[in-house]
């Protein structure tokens, strides 16, 4: 309890500073080694692909992303959901050491901790690399925008250049995944 009282502190103190003044991780590179400003914790456990659980079992929930569901307990698996938790625990198994930047708002109607999350060994940035990969859907939920343009422009691309779920899924006429479609050939739908 006294960590996840100090993890949500920290986040508050640095929420709505974009990043507390380090210079921002451009789009393009997948991995700079510039951390900005956060706090630093150890994953314990990826609970899906855009919620892991950190020291002192405080679940945090990736900003500005949205994979599809896994656990979901009234919705069926989302078309490429297991794809983005395998590789979201590829990226940041347990026991690897992770930033926790915040942003406006510091939880989610849920109570998980909202963060963008840096890899500590090479300041690989995990929303963005999910959305690049084409594991994870923009998802922009105001006030909560630090990386809205940039992560917009990701995702474009991985769209454009057909990653992921962008190849693997139906599509609603929304340009949005269906939440439960089937893989594209992959029979019902």
């Amino acid at each position: 309890m006294v960590v996840a009282v100090a993890l949500a502190v920290a986040l508050a103190l640095l929420a709505g500073r974009g990043g507390g003044g380090a210079e921002p991780l451009p789009g393009a590179s997948p991995a700079t080694g510039v951390l900005p400003s956060g706090v630093d914790v150890v994953v314990r456990k990826v609970v899906d692909g855009d919620t892991i659980e950190v020291t002192g079992g405080e679940r945090v929930r990736l900003i500005g992303i949205d994979t599809p569901e896994t656990k979901a307990p009234d919705r069926p698996v989302g078309c490429f959901g297991a794809e983005a938790s395998r590789f979201t625990a590829g990226v940041i198994p347990p026991g690897t050491t992770v930033r926790l930047v915040g942003d406006a708002e510091q939880r989610d109607q849920y109570g998980r901790l909202l963060a963008y999350v840096y890899r500590g060994s090479d300041g690989l940035f995990v929303n963005a690399e999910l959305l690049r990969r084409g594991y994870a859907q923009l998802l922009t939920i105001p006030p909560n925008i630090a990386h809205a343009d940039e992560f917009a422009a990701i995702a474009g691309a991985a769209r454009t250049g057909s990653q992921g779920l962008w190849a693997a899924c139906t599509l609603l006429p929304n340009g949005k995944v269906a939440p439960a479609s089937s893989p594209v050939g992959g029979g019902s739908g």
